[in-house]
């Protein structure tokens, strides 16, 4: 009889040690991410050292494919109500985002809601305003962060008597250059990546011209494209006449244009900061680094360049406990210490001012020339009305449809002119479409 209450005794205690050790247990929160490779070694990390540091909240990284396939399941999951607390999205599909208003659970309103310290001027204005509403509240969490910067072969440039220290600063400089090249041997003068969003996207900003009205969308969903401008035209007309002669030579979407650069095919490259290090570690030659070129006869260049990359938005139906940490996690992600090491190991910018101060003071730009170019790009002025970001519906459909077009003009198939007003009057359909299905509508 004593056994068995002593039996008892003992599942008792054991039940309650279960009880207790379970309210100890962390609350997992899931992040889906759409950064493979490194860079999805780098965000495991980050998660890895926020779990270390608390015992309250675990973070959990999930990767999901690219940044379409990421929201993509992340809107199914939403569906079936088993979403998670914190997905990546891409730069451009911000204003889609936004538009999503009963899914999303805006950043500034979670870290207020949650008593978490969180200023939008403690991030650099350029990376700031992007996702900023109109009334100066932030609505997602910069992540990854990068914009255009131009990479040369100093081992070609030296074989075509060019000044190996000299990287060429406007675009006459660059199709010059390109031309000596191409005559020492080159088998292509330049080439650039992302075709829109370096030639027609940050060209526009870094010129000061407007890709649409309502200051390129942050105005409104009523906003109507206006890059087929003059020197948007002009410059796309420059390239066409260049890609003949291969001076210039049209590589692709995306980075496809990268390796080209990295084999040494082609002298001079425009392409994401964020591939700095991939160039450094591939690139069997010295690598030079300058900023992304201008028309030097636009009044107003250089202007400021604008950011791709990605942020973080928290969705809306998880439990209250998930976004206590969530929030506490991006106050972790804000330490200048954090963001520090992210942008050294990975290439990105940082996204604030005492996160760039850190690694200007630790030595990390003398140590690595070139690096601190894309922070100087980008800050370079003041953002403006045209070079602040891009606020517009369906704007990845938008950029297939210019780089559609843009392929046309490289292909001498058509005009700079028409091909840059069909992709105008293309993507305006795209918005008129976006703008019918908008709840503000």
């Amino acid at each position: 009889m004593k056994a068995a209450r002593r039996f008892l005794q003992l599942a008792i205690v054991a039940s309650l040690l279960g009880m207790t050790s379970a309210s100890w247990a962390a609350t997992d929160i899931m992040w889906w991410h759409a950064m493979s490779g490194e860079l999805g070694k780098q965000v495991e990390k980050l998660a890895t050292d926020f779990n270390a540091s608390q015992s309250e909240y675990r973070i959990v990284p999930s990767y999901k494919g690219n940044y379409t396939e990421t929201v993509t399941a992340a809107i199914f999951a939403f569906r079936s109500r088993s979403q998670p607390a914190i997905v990546q999205v891409n730069e451009i599909a911000t204003a889609t985002m936004t538009a999503a208003k009963g899914a999303i659970y805006p950043v500034f309103e979670l870290m207020r809601d949650q008593g978490e310290p969180f200023t939008p001027e403690a991030y650099l204005p350029a990376v700031a305003g992007y996702y900023l509403d109109a009334s100066g509240n932030m609505l997602s969490f910069p992540f990854n962060v990068s914009t255009p910067i131009l990479y040369y072969n100093k081992t070609l440039f030296r074989g075509a008597g060019l000044d190996p220290e000299k990287p060429p600063k406007t675009w006459a400089e660059v199709g010059a250059d390109g031309a000596r090249l191409r005559a020492a041997g080159a088998a292509c003068g330049f080439t650039t990546s992302w075709p829109s969003w370096i030639n027609v996207e940050n060209f526009s900003a870094f010129h000061n011209l407007p890709i649409s009205t309502r200051a390129n969308g942050f105005g409104g969903i009523d906003a109507v494209l206006t890059f087929n401008n003059p020197v948007v035209v002009r410059h796309i007309a420059q390239l066409a006449e260049w890609q003949a002669k291969k001076i210039f030579d049209y590589s692709g979407r995306a980075q496809s244009a990268e390796p080209r650069f990295e084999n040494g095919e082609c002298g001079i490259f425009v392409g994401s900061s964020a591939t700095r290090a991939d160039i450094k570690a591939y690139s069997k030659f010295e690598v030079g680094y300058g900023m992304m070129p201008y028309w030097d006869d636009v009044p107003g260049a250089p202007q400021n360049s604008i950011i791709g990359g990605a942020t973080l938005w928290v969705l809306r139906d998880r439990p209250s406990e998930e976004y206590r940490g969530v929030a506490k996690f991006f106050a972790f992600l804000s330490k200048p210490e954090v963001q520090a090491a992210w942008h050294q190991n990975t290439g990105y910018l940082p996204i604030t001012r005492a996160a760039y101060e850190l690694t200007r003071s630790q030595g990390f730009y003398d140590a690595n020339p070139g690096a601190a170019i894309s922070i100087e790009q980008i800050t370079l002025h003041p953002p403006t009305e045209n070079s602040k970001g891009i606020r517009l519906g369906s704007m990845v459909l938008i950029r297939d449809a210019i780089e559609d077009e843009l392929e046309q003009a490289f292909g001498a198939k058509k005009p700079a002119q028409a091909a840059l007003d069909s992709a105008v009057e293309r993507g305006n359909r795209l918005l008129r479409q976006f703008e019918r299905a908008s709840p503000d509508r």
